[in-house]
């Protein structure tokens, strides 16, 4: 699919059916993901698949946004292993695991599976119900997987602002 048909019918689906994403699919979204550029090139995001039916329980006693999915991204960083900024007060982490998680979406796309970024959760009690290591922060999850029918874009999906109100020239 062309870049701009992809960026533009992408949407954030919030009804999938229980087909499961195919293992080829996964690897190519996943790899986009380990293809993003990171500060440093420090790579430290770190993506957990979750598919069994326990895992994917004990995301959804976390968070009510989980569409029914089969896939589940969980897409989080080493908060040890990450670049400071000038001033100190920001770091790459939460910006290169965003990278990451925008490769993998754009990228399911590209292969026909739907997606939808989820953050409406406790991301501390999100990684204590997985397991993580505990130098590791959940970023965002991720439900990856096919539409189930009647799903699709929210109405206002198109409704844009005019380039001129978002944007500015110094």
């Amino acid at each position: 699919m062309e870049f701009k048909e992809v960026v533009k019918n992408r949407y954030s689906c919030k009804k999938y059916s229980e087909r499961q994403v195919e293992a080829e699919k996964l690897s190519a979204i996943l790899n986009a993901g380990r293809l993003a550029p990171t500060a440093k090139n420090l790579q430290e995001q770190h993506v957990y698949v979750v598919q069994t039916p326990e895992a994917l329980a004990k995301i959804d006693a976390v968070t009510p946004c989980r569409y029914g999915a089969p896939t589940v991204l969980v897409v989080a960083f080493d908060s040890k292993n990450v670049f400071t900024y000038p001033g100190g007060k920001r770091d790459s982490g939460t910006e290169d695991a965003t990278i990451v998680a925008t490769h993998m979406i754009l990228a399911a796309a590209d292969e026909g599976v739907d997606s939808c970024w989820i953050n409406f959760l406790d991301p501390e009690k999100l990684a204590e119900a997985l397991g993580l290591p505990e130098n590791e922060e959940v970023l965002m999850v991720m439900d990856l997987g096919y539409a189930a029918g009647g799903a699709g874009p929210l109405p206002n999906h198109g409704s844009r602002k005019p380039l001129d109100e978002t944007v500015s020239y110094l």
